[in-house]
């Protein structure tokens, strides 16, 4: 039987809870559930709540009692925030976390490249925010404990899986013994190590670079802002890198690249961690001050993704389905996104609103994103961790010249984690005015915040289906977009009709937003009144007209259901 850890994990800053095991019921009979998410990690539990959002049940599965041990993904983005503020989570990370927005790195004692990371009075999130997982866990999990369309079973390991046709059916194993349970449609959110990846015998694809980093999370009074440090071929750790991030509560992060032919198991001596740890703080010039560990592990840079993140009734998110290198915050935040292009997708099919082939364009679009960022990721990682000779002249190269040449300052770049966009997407609107916008987000791209008011922006009046943003100053929606819009509900469809334009309230439309300053006509790239957008439920454009036709409507909408065939 299962016997998870049931003490309390160690922490110098968060209270761990130790949450009771689900058991089974004695002599229960096999369960079935309509979809079941393995791992309540930050990706599984946003999946869970997205899901929620569009009115589908599923069940959580996880294997442990407590939330992550350690801070592990402790940055990030804007459009994860943009996620969570979904999800229903955002204020909370936002009243705990470190905003920040500069990059700074240094060779031999002198600042040689910073990043700025842009930044305007449209965006309610800043470029990123710091924030150890365990808070992002428990934020999420009280948002799920709080929603009755999830439920969550704690303590209770996958043990076996068969994947068929129109279910899938597993072996959970738990304190109180193993029990069956059978769903229409898995999701595997269970981590790096995923067990239902390897049920499935399904391999990774991509490279694995030699160097390894050590994580080490110390309590000190630091007298520096929050911003990325990067420092290259430190006196004490020639050749190598190392990186500092602030974390809430008085924690620092350390990553710190470990000589080639030292094992982990070298690197987490206490003595090891101590001389190296006092030697960045010495480069630094708070050699004096005092520290504390908390927690520390060992990581190696990798990009690497399965071919494809749907196999049968089981669908991948997250590390689960791609494993790549930190550098440039990619992790949880591409989990993230992940999470919100498969929930909207799979609520409707579950739900009998749209195909199964819907789901073949998850695939298609996040394996595409995994691909692009493997490809920038890589970039990035060569020149922190140089995999040959040959790449570390070159870099070593940059290094030198950075002293004194600005040009190449830049190479420095670390290449942030950022929204993908879609454009090539089978859900993309052929028919629509694209080509005719002079600006705004085109299809497959994510969309543009825009201010309306002190502490009011245009992402959070969009909730978790299709949004129609039509842009008008008309007192009404014209006839025949009253009746597409009934037409959807009457099928019901998650479909919202937002009226931006005019002050007074807008007839038929669901709600109206001023744009008295023409600031939202102007991100949009709207230059007449009837213009309009259609958002997906993961808010990416599928399609945008310089003058509204339902006909086209109809189209667009049904191509982004990946039912093109229903007449309009």
């Amino acid at each position: 039987m299962h016997q998870p850890e049931a003490q309390p994990r160690h922490s110098i800053y968060y209270d761990y809870q130790v949450h009771p095991a689900w058991l089974p019921p004695a002599g229960a009979p096999a369960m079935h559930e309509p979809v079941v998410i393995v791992g309540a990690g930050p990706v599984g539990l946003c999946a869970a709540l997205l899901l929620a959002r569009m009115g589908q049940r599923c069940l959580v599965l996880e294997s442990e009692l407590q939330v992550s041990e350690g801070s592990r993904a402790i940055v990030f983005t804007r459009r994860s925030m943009e996620i969570l503020q979904q999800a229903g989570v955002d204020a909370r990370i936002t009243e705990q976390g470190l905003p920040w927005r500069f990059g700074n790195s240094f060779y031999r004692g002198q600042q040689v490249f910073r990043m700025e990371a842009p930044h305007t009075e449209d965006e309610r999130f800043h470029p990123m925010i710091n924030l150890q997982q365990q808070y992002l866990e428990e934020y999420l999990l009280d948002a799920v404990q709080a929603e009755p369309l999830i439920e969550l079973r704690w303590g209770n390991r996958v043990e076996a899986l068969r994947s068929f046709d129109h279910q899938a059916e597993l072996t959970v194993d738990t304190p109180g013994g193993d029990y069956t349970l059978n769903c229409d449609w898995l999701v595997a959110a269970d981590g790096a190590r995923s067990v239902v990846r390897s049920q499935l015998d399904l391999k990774l694809e991509g490279a694995s670079y030699e160097g390894r980093f050590v994580i080490a999370d110390i309590r000190i009074d630091l007298p520096l802002p929050t911003e990325r440090l990067a420092f290259f071929d430190p006196e004490w750790n020639p050749g190598n890198t190392v990186l500092m991030h602030r974390e809430p509560h008085g924690i620092w992060r350390i990553d710190y690249q470990l000589p080639a032919g030292e094992s982990p198991e070298q690197a987490l001596q206490p003595a090891s961690l101590k001389a190296r740890i006092d030697a960045q703080l010495q480069q630094i010039g708070h050699g004096h001050l005092p520290w504390e560990m908390d927690w520390c592990s060992v990581y190696s840079a990798r990009a690497l993704t399965l071919p494809d993140y749907r196999h049968q009734r089981v669908l991948f998110i997250g590390d689960a389905g791609h494993m790549l290198p930190i550098f440039g915050v990619r992790g949880a935040n591409t989990g993230f996104q992940d999470a919100q292009g498969l929930a909207w997708r799979l609520a409707l099919v579950a739900r009998g609103l749209a195909p199964e082939g819907l789901l073949d364009s998850y695939s298609q679009e996040r394996v595409g994103a995994a691909r692009e960022i493997i490809d920038e990721a890589g970039k990035s990682t060569r020149f922190m961790t140089p995999p040959s000779r040959g790449f570390r002249l070159l870099r070593d190269a940059v290094l030198s010249l950075s002293l004194s040449e600005d040009f190449v300052r830049p190479l420095y770049h670390w290449r942030t984690s950022r929204p993908h966009a879609y454009r090539d997407s089978a859900l993309n609107s052929p028919q629509d005015d694209s080509a005719r916008f002079q600006g705004g987000p085109g299809p497959g791209e994510p969309p543009l915040n825009v201010r309306l008011g002190e502490g009011d922006f245009l992402l959070d009046h969009l909730q978790n289906g299709f949004e129609l943003l039509y842009f008008t100053d008309e007192p009404a929606l014209p006839p025949g977009l009253s009746a597409a819009l009934a037409q959807a509900r009457r099928e019901g469809l998650p479909l919202r009709v937002t009226a931006v334009g005019p002050e007074q309230t807008v007839a038929d439309a669901d709600q109206t937003l001023a744009d008295v300053d023409g600031q939202v006509r102007r991100r949009y790239g709207v230059a007449a009144p009837g213009a309009a957008y259609l958002l997906r439920p993961d808010q990416h454009v599928c399609a945008r007209w310089t003058r509204f036709d339902v006909a086209r409507f109809n189209t667009a909408l049904n191509n982004a259901l990946a039912r093109p065939g229903v007449a309009a």
